[in-house]
Order: C-alpha cells, then sequence, then structure tokens
C-alpha cells in the first residue's frame, strides 16, 4: 500500500513553462467512484496504462494502490467509463528541490491549470513558486474524479 500526500493549487501564470522538465499526455477515466474510493485508469502518451484504487477522503493525504494494465485492455475499458474522460498535459517542474506536477487540461475542462505537490513536509509558503496561485488542497471540485464527474469548476467554464 502506498501514501499519496499532496497539495494541490491553481496555476496563475505562464512562467513555469520555461522550467518543465518533461511532459505526459494524459488519458484518464473512473470506472467506479463512492464517497472516499475510486477506480481509475489512466493511459500515458498512448503507450502504457495504469489501474489505480484511491481511500480516504483526508484533503491530503489517501491510500493509494497502482498498478499496470495492458494498454489493449485500459482501451476497452474506455466502454465503461463514467462521467467525462479527462484529457490532459502533465508538466513535471522542479523548485526548490520539489517536484510539481502540472496539468493542463484540455477539451471541456481547457484553461484549468492545477499544480500538484506530493510531499508529506510542510512546505512554508515562501518557499512556494511565484507561478503557484491559490491552494485548493481539499476543495473536492478540484479533483479528477469531480472534474470527471461533476460540473466544471467556475475557474474552468
Amino acid at each position: 500500500m502506498g501514501k499519496e500526500v499532496e497539495r494541490k493549487f491553481l496555476v496563475t501564470s505562464t512562467a513555469w513553462r520555461e522550467l518543465a522538465e518533461a511532459n505526459i499526455r494524459i488519458l484518464q477515466f473512473y470506472l467506479a467512484a463512492g464517497p472516499g474510493r475510486t477506480v481509475r485508469i489512466r493511459i500515458s502518451d498512448g503507450g502504457s496504462a495504469k489501474l489505480t484504487l484511491k481511500f480516504g477522503s483526508k484533503a491530503r493525504e489517501r491510500d493509494e494502490f497502482e498498478y499496470p494494465i495492458p494498454l489493449s485492455e485500459a482501451v476497452e475499458m474506455l466502454d465503461f467509463a463514467i462521467g467525462r474522460v479527462i484529457e490532459k498535459t502533465r508538466h513535471h517542474v522542479r523548485h526548490r528541490g520539489y517536484l510539481y506536477e502540472i496539468d493542463v487540461f484540455g477539451g471541456p475542462l481547457a484553461g484549468l491549470v492545477i499544480a500538484e505537490l506530493e510531499t508529506p513536509e510542510d512546505v512554508p509558503d515562501e518557499m512556494l513558486p511565484d507561478w503557484l496561485g491559490r491552494e485548493v488542497t481539499g476543495e473536492s471540485k478540484f479533483y479528477n474524479a469531480s472534474l470527471a464527474l461533476g460540473g466544471i469548476p467556475e475557474i474552468a467554464a
């Protein structure tokens, strides 16, 4: 079992782009979701797929189990997706020794840009990059399952 400990932020500028080390095209969809649990499939760069199960409802910390699955099976499971399929490009950006994953959403969520910082440490605000905006950790409408199953947050409308 793994623990996912993360903070989420809206991104307010494009200054991070010149620092991006990698980008991954992601197609992500949910097969099941309920209070405190989700089952999702993620296809990365059209070449690999993972099944992820998440449990817990704490704002910063959840239990996470992740397994590689055959790409052909992931593509077949698209027929069983609930809600919308999320299209995004994930960029890796390092700042002061921390890795930020910046998701630039496409499709109906175009315009939404969210940065995730996965670390159990309490990073003080003065250590955060200037291109981060409001912290949305714990605001369920900005979590991927909500983006797939619920409405589009006002910021992305």
